[in-house]
């Protein structure tokens, strides 16, 4: 544990004059930029900090709706068609896993309800059944969770994939309780007929000699929970029906699985069947030319393939942190190994799964900042990207709580700074993973009016003195 602080201590170190240089300590919230001309418009949902609920938002960031007993972070609240919406109605403690996952429609009102993964006994407290359910779910129908032209997620029936954990012992990993990573897919009425559990692949993953050692000493040990959160996969998504398939790629089966692992750096598709890994990149990403050209990525986020009928689809879609994560050989950052790979900005990028050739990037340097700014954009943890219909990308910075629509060529057509902070913590304000829908998703509000937000002059817009004599 002692060298374990070590280590955290040494990655502040490293970050922290960039992250101070980040954050202003005053600054506007809300829709800062608009221009609706250049936006796929829609409504934007998004979990606030804290548990505050799940927020609904216009354009012009008025709240349109707010559901306050519906929780998200680390699960992404979702609106699906007809104005339902999906997350928990409670949180495990000291646990970053929900008690259960549910829709409601418009009012509120409980619709589905599923958490039968695991009956949990606590010290203290009755037996409880649990969802144990973190960071990720799909609906039937679609395979992503975001807006696609012709694949609407079911509100009425269908399978849900859920991804949850599981506590395992597995000496070949570590000597200590594993919190492991556990996806399933259940019925509408609640029945689990698919599973999937990280930790049974283990030699799939490709971890070198030096990282197995530096995992087996350090995996992730969260002394408040009592379990080592090893991997932390923190998306999981279907494939979807996509072109590689069509010309006879049986990796990329529209109905096999792709997740990526905060802790490891890795990015992975499975296989229905077997549950055997097929595509993988990472952990080691100077294995090949490809990959040494792709770049390092670390402590990746809501990793996807793009779904068809959208620009880019079959390419991958990642949030790539930055930050501090992986296992393998001690140095000068990482003195015993652990979050070895290191990394004071962040991108979002989209590469070809079969040349890793990158197709697209948002990152500081691409939207024009200097090589030395790279700063200026980075969020090491959560976070997100969605592609939208007319190629824009909406962007979550997730740890600054800016939300923002950039076009193919990184310019910024829509940005939102939440306003919304913590009730414990004043200066928190991050938001999870946020999600735009078509205005006709929500049949329950009218269209509202749209109008441009001009940001201003930089160097004209300040803050006026008092107006009283000063003495």
């Amino acid at each position: 544990m002692k060298k374990l602080l070590i280590v955290m201590a040494l990655c502040l170190v490293v970050m922290l004059p960039q992250i101070l240089l980040q954050y202003p300590s005053v600054y506007p919230t809300g829709t800062t930029i608009y221009k609706p001309d250049k936006c796929w418009n829609g409504y934007t949902i998004f979990p606030a900090t804290e548990n505050q609920g799940a927020y609904l938002i216009d354009m012009n960031g008025r709240v349109v709706k707010h559901w306050e007993e519906i929780l998200g972070a680390p699960i992404p609240n979702r609106i699906l068609p007809g104005g339902y919406v999906v997350g928990s109605t409670g949180r495990r403690e000291n646990h970053q896993e929900f008690i259960d996952l549910v829709q409601v429609d418009w009012d509120g009102n409980i619709v589905w309800k599923f958490n039968k993964t695991e009956q949990i006994k606590e010290e203290g407290k009755e037996p409880t059944w649990m969802a144990r359910q973190h960071h990720d779910w799909q609906r039937e129908g679609n395979p992503v969770g975001y807006y696609v032209p012709g694949m609407e997620p079911l509100v009425d029936k269908g399978k849900t994939l859920i991804l949850a954990h599981k506590n395992v012992k597995n000496p070949e990993i570590t000597d200590k309780l594993l919190e492991d990573d556990y996806i399933i897919e259940v019925t509408w009425e609640g029945k689990i007929i698919w599973e999937w559990l990280c930790s049974d692949h283990f030699d799939e993953l490709g971890f070198s000699e030096e990282a197995k050692n530096t995992l087996y000493r350090f995996p992730g040990w969260g002394e408040d929970r009592g379990s080592a959160d090893w991997m932390h996969i923190n998306s999981a998504s279907y494939v979807g029906p996509n072109k590689w398939y069509d010309e006879g790629d049986e990796r990329f089966h529209p109905d096999n699985i792709i997740w990526s692992s905060r802790r490891s750096n890795i990015i992975a598709i499975i296989e229905r069947k077997e549950g055997k890994i097929v595509w993988k990149v990472g952990p080691d990403y100077s294995a090949s030319p490809a990959l040494r050209k792709l770049g390092q990525i670390i402590g990746p986020h809501h990793v996807h393939m793009i779904p068809k009928g959208l620009p880019g689809e079959g390419n991958i879609l990642v949030f790539d942190n930055g930050g501090a994560d992986g296992y393998g050989a001690p140095n000068p950052g990482s003195p015993t190994g652990f979050n070895n790979a290191i990394r004071d900005f962040s991108r979002v990028i989209e590469f070809n799964p079969l040349t890793l050739e990158k197709v697209w990037e948002y990152s500081a340097r691409a939207a024009g900042f200097k090589k030395n700014d790279s700063f200026k954009f980075y969020s090491s943890y959560i976070s997100s990207a969605q592609r939208l219909p007319n190629g824009n990308t909406l962007i979550t910075e997730g740890a600054d709580g800016r939300i923002f629509e950039v076009t193919p060529e990184c310019t910024i057509v829509w940005e939102y700074v939440c306003p919304i902070f913590g009730i414990k913590d004043k200066n928190w304000n991050i938001v999870y993973r946020a999600y735009r829908v078509p205005y006709e998703w929500v049949p329950q509000l009218k269209k509202p009016v749209e109008r441009a937000v001009i940001p201003p002059d930089l160097s004209k817009f300040k803050i006026k003195p008092h107006t009283e004599t000063l003495y």
